[in-house]
């Protein structure tokens, strides 16, 4: 009950112990009880929130000295990192400021110039609103903490109760504290899924397959009702191609326990073609070898050196294994001071102010927090200013800050490669001579360098891309560490799976198989309609014509028997008239 939780599929299975001992909360802080929250004034002078190293501000005057004018004023900027209400406890009303996040880091300071009575630390006036060391005149109702827990036995703290960077591709939602009592979490393979996929798969071959046995079949007792593909070489050509793929090895497993669909318990019917899926064996592959059982149905990487990672291959990368060899190795840029610290050094108005550029962004002006500081105190202190710069937060530009060996401030940018650069471009009067830091540009990062396939590749920060035109074209490798030469191979699998969707593509493509097939079969029909057409017309013509000779026909037997007629009428005549006489 004090966890809940998901696991992407880039997760590893593995059993994990997790107990919550703190929660990360928002610190809230309440003043006292006013009798109203409009008109009585609390005091005018101005209030400096401090929230996470950045100060903001804020002045009350006449126009906004009520609780709900001080609550208004705190809510208008934006970027404070805390919200201000006013509540009505039944015996009055109460200023309530929260932070925004959680965490130790978002704890909030308010420093308070009261011009009422220009007593900054006493409990009158605006200063009843303070809340620094010595004058903690407010109430902090909730403090400002991590989260704290030991995921097997190991002490973590976060500043926020979601943890999605301790174990990669899972997410954890703190919800309460168990301690002494630690959870089991246990992070298992989803095999009913993966089955399930694998069923469907093989559904959809046989499916096929039964499509176009049934439209090729040869029927001996009615040759008329045989299929109507029957004898037509593009399926046929169709159907070898996706039964080689099939029946195929997948290249780059070789020598895996899981070469083929075969190997996984996804057989081929000899006598029917189709394939049977013997879910036990399947079972037993994804559990002994789940890498290679997933290589066989879709493209996967490997790389054999731990601080090489495969990122993405392309449509023109070929299946193979590649050797990897880094002439360079990706470094940050960096700047470090001048001057060695004492072990002890004083911040003032002196030196406390600098600008700085981070691969390219330029800060606003950077101001340190007066105080007496260690080395390590310092290069802290510096760290968190640069860090919370608006300017650089907001390009995404952070460094981290070390001393070194001979107790000089080194700055590093957290980007690798040549545009990742510290250049500081302003300082203080004595920034130089205490600090060691004085207007210069650092010493710019270097992009990886080296090849893939024993060809030159491009870099790019810690990312090495394989050359245009090359069998590992499209293939892209993170290369972390400083080791050069030799750094194993990249292997690039393409599974049954990717192949099908690519021979699929290939057929219905612009000049596949069913493609060309239809455009043929489609002229055929043209022709026939236009031949159809012709028929037609002479048709027509034969119909005319043969109407126009019976007609003449007709007229010409008429006029036959009329001169019949007329004959048979003289006859009889010359009949009649040798009777009489």
């Amino acid at each position: 009950s004090a966890i809940s939780g998901q696991a992407d599929s880039s997760a590893s299975t593995g059993t994990y112990s997790l107990e919550v001992t703190t929660l990360a909360a928002s610190q809230s802080l309440s003043s006292a009880v006013f009798a109203d929250s409009d008109t009585t004034a609390v005091g005018e002078g101005d209030l400096a929130i401090t929230i996470n190293g950045t100060t903001t501000n804020i002045t009350i005057d006449s126009s906004n000295n009520t609780l709900e004018g001080i609550a208004a004023a705190i809510n208008a900027e934006d970027d404070l990192g805390a919200t201000a209400s006013v509540l009505n406890v039944g015996s009055g009303y109460r200023l309530v400021i929260t932070s925004d996040d959680t965490g130790a880091d978002a704890a909030i300071e308010i420093a308070v110039t009261d011009t009422g009575d220009g007593m900054n630390g006493d409990a009158s006036g605006l200063s009843q609103l303070s809340y620094t060391t010595g004058a903690f005149n407010l109430t902090e109702n909730q403090a400002a903490t991590d989260a704290a827990f030991k995921l097997n036995g190991v002490d973590i703290t976060r500043s926020t109760n979601t943890i999605s960077d301790v174990i990669q591709g899972v997410t954890f939602e703190l919800s309460g504290t168990n301690e002494n009592a630690p959870a089991k979490i246990e992070i298992t393979r989803n095999t009913e899924q993966i089955v399930e996929k694998a069923q469907e798969f093989v559904d959809a071959y046989n499916s096929l397959q039964s499509l176009i046995s049934e439209n090729t079949k040869f029927n001996a007792d009615n040759p008329a009702a045989s299929g109507l593909l029957l004898g037509d070489t593009a399926t046929r050509n169709i159907l070898n191609q996706i039964q080689s793929l099939i029946g195929t090895t997948v290249q780059g497993l070789e020598t895996a326990n899981v070469r083929s669909l075969a190997d996984m318990g996804i057989l081929t019917n000899k006598d029917t073609g189709q394939l049977e899926f013997n879910q036990t064996q399947f079972e037993g592959m994804l559990e002994k070898d789940p890498f290679s059982v997933a290589g066989v149905f879709a493209e996967q990487g490997r790389t054999t050196d731990s601080q090489v990672e495969f990122v993405r291959a392309g449509i023109n990368t070929t299946p193979g294994t590649y050797a990897i060899n880094i002439t360079q190795a990706a470094t940050k840029g960096e700047l470090t001071g001048t001057f060695s610290l004492t072990g002890s050094t004083v911040i003032d108005g002196d030196n406390d102010e600098f600008t700085i550029s981070i691969d390219g962004v330029s800060s606003a002006s950077i101001t340190l927090d007066a105080g007496t500081y260690t080395n390590e105190e310092l290069a802290a202190e510096i760290q968190a200013k640069i860090n919370s710069d608006s300017a650089l937060s907001d390009a995404g530009k952070t460094v981290s800050v070390s001393v070194d060996g001979s107790n000089q401030l080194v700055i590093t940018s957290d980007a690798f490669g040549s545009s990742s650069s510290v250049e500081i471009t302003a300082v203080d009067t004595n920034s130089a001579a205490q600090l060691g830091l004085s207007v210069a540009t650092g010493t710019d990062g270097l992009d990886v360098a080296g090849t893939i396939n024993g060809v030159a590749g491009t870099g790019d920060g810690q990312y090495l891309n394989a050359a245009t035109g090359d069998a590992s074209e499209s293939i892209r490798i993170k290369v972390s560490g400083s080791a050069t030469g030799d750094r194993g191979t990249v292997s690039y699998i393409e599974g049954v799976g990717e192949r099908m969707v690519d021979l699929i593509n290939g057929f219905l493509g612009a000049n596949g198989a069913i493609t060309a097939k239809n455009e043929r079969l489609n002229k055929q029909l043209e022709f026939v309609a236009e031949e159809r057409i012709n028929l037609e017309a002479r048709i027509t013509s034969l119909n005319d014509r043969l109407v126009r000779q019976f007609t003449s026909a007709d007229i010409i037997v008429a006029r036959l028997t009329s001169t019949q007629d007329f004959i048979s009428q003289q006859l009889d005549a010359i009949v009649a008239s040798n009777k009489q006489d």
